[in-house]
């Protein structure tokens, strides 16, 4: 009896909050949305990954302590959609006092665009834990940080890889140089689970 209640449980969960997993030539991962906490901005990313915009993406940007000009460092993988792929509107901000999540290995987070907005067309995801990217953390000169919406549930073994490649490539922005992948990695596809 308990088994099916915990199996009913677990299924309610996945139906609450979908598994989606990208696939790239150094493997696959699997990321668990959390629209349950973060609605505007898991639906997001969720809206790209359904209109088919990651496929053909890349993870583009890796920051490290050793390249990062921000403070505090951070150590992060950013990806984002394939050229010409974004969907137009930005979504509000949801900081993490509003979600309760918070920036540790493994969450995937929307990087913002103009002030109090954010878009699923580029995302990033923390290795290691990263408390200046949440509400109040020193990153952000206006403390709002970054908007969690969901975690690596499987393949931070990829994320790590990735983060680790050569990240030399010629960057046409000062704060970049040092951060952008020499060969990006391509997201070869993106598909709800």
């Amino acid at each position: 009896m308990l088994a099916v209640a915990a199996a009913a449980g677990a299924a309610a969960a996945r139906a609450t909050n979908p598994y989606v997993e990208l696939v790239t030539p150094l493997g696959s991962m699997t990321l668990l949305l959390r629209p349950d906490c973060a609605p505007l901005s898991a639906n997001d990313f969720l809206r790209y990954v359904i209109a088919g915009a990651y496929d053909g993406g890349r993870f583009f940007r890796v920051v490290r302590p050793s390249n990062d000009r921000g403070h505090p460092p951070i150590d992060v993988v950013q990806g984002g959609t394939r050229p010409g792929s974004t969907l137009g509107k930005t979504v509000a901000h949801e900081s993490t006092a509003l979600t309760g999540l918070r920036h540790l290995d493994g969450t995937v987070s929307l990087t913002r665009d103009a002030p109090g907005t954010g878009s699923g067309a580029e995302f990033f995801i923390c290795v290691g834990d990263q408390p200046g990217l949440d509400f109040g953390g020193k990153r952000n000169k206006d403390g709002q940080g970054f908007a969690a919406f969901g975690r690596v549930s499987a393949g931070m073994d990829v994320v790590r890889r990735i983060w680790s490649q050569d990240a030399s490539a010629k960057s046409d922005d000062s704060y970049t140089i040092g951060q952008i992948l020499r060969m990006p990695v391509p997201i070869l596809s993106a598909r709800v689970l």
